[in-house]
């Protein structure tokens, strides 16, 4: 019996063999995502390089018979394309800078401060992770009304800064800090605001560009409540301003994806620029 069941025995699956097997699947697999974001990219990067009456003619053709860049002309000079960008990337920038400063607030206060309540509080911000953002936009847009911000920067700032996920990130950090720290500053005489400014803030800086990076992306790419709070053409944002290319009966569909890189570019570039802080930020914090 034990000679008949040493073969078998030895037909295990090494760890080494495991091992690159799953490497193999997880190329496959990351391979596979890539191409499915990058086809499209390359279909409309193409079709932004060919004529018009080519594209009519055999618009799946992924290499044509002449290149021009007229459609990028074209789009800029027909559209306000830089009147998008400033709209954009003012409101991104101005997003970001109170997200940080509110929600590090927000979130230090719910990791070492007492008070009354803070169970509770917790409990609603982690509820505000779980809520989609569609299922508020009908209370934004009333109470934007009710103030008198519609058509105005504010009117997309002040909702951006109301950032669930960046509390939790902030909260998730600042526990991280040693208590010890913190106690030796309070025995020290040194206040709230000095801890949180010269003694945590510096410590959280991935935090802070995780947060930042999420912002400016999901700010630069907002379209439902844009569309329906910035009605005048020059005050709208790159979604926007795209959505409102596809309309009528003929579309320039060289055009159309021109004004598309035009407006992915930015985000293109910052990724590029940023990938290994976005990665590092990503690790560090926990998020998955």
């Amino acid at each position: 019996m034990s000679a008949l069941s040493a073969p078998r025995a030895g037909r295990t699956i090494s760890p080494d063999f495991a091992t690159k097997a799953f490497n193999r699947l997880a190329t496959t697999c990351l391979v596979v995502f890539a191409l499915i974001w990058l086809v499209p990219f390359a279909w409309a990067l193409i079709t932004s390089l060919r004529p018009n009456d080519e594209i009519t003619a055999n618009p799946v053709d992924f290499w044509g018979s002449s290149w021009t860049l007229d459609a990028y002309s074209k789009a800029w000079d027909a559209n306000p394309i830089g009147w998008w960008y400033v709209n954009s990337l003012l409101i991104s920038m101005l997003a970001v800078v109170f997200t940080v400063a509110v929600c590090s607030m927000i979130g230090f206060a719910l990791a070492h401060l007492d008070f009354r309540g803070k169970p509770v509080l917790v409990a609603v911000v982690l509820a505000g992770i779980m809520m989609p953002m569609e299922s508020l936009v009908l209370p934004q847009f009333m109470q934007l009304r009710a103030f008198h911000l519609l058509g105005t920067y504010w009117a997309l700032i002040l909702p951006a800064i109301a950032a669930p996920v960046a509390v939790f990130i902030f909260r998730a950090f600042f526990r991280q800090i040693p208590e010890s720290l913190i106690d030796a500053a309070r025995i020290d005489g040194v206040g709230w605001w000095r801890i949180y400014l010269q003694i945590c803030m510096p410590l959280c800086r991935p935090a802070t560009s995780a947060v930042a990076i999420l912002t400016f992306i999901s700010t630069w790419n907002a379209f439902l409540l844009p569309l329906l709070v910035l009605t005048q053409t020059k005050s709208q944002t790159i979604p926007v301003g795209l959505s409102s290319l596809i309309g009528g009966s003929a579309i320039q569909y060289a055009e159309t994806m021109a004004s598309s890189i035009l407006g992915i570019l930015p985000l293109f570039a910052a990724f590029l620029l940023l990938q290994r802080r976005i990665v590092q930020s990503v690790a560090q914090t926990g998020i998955r």
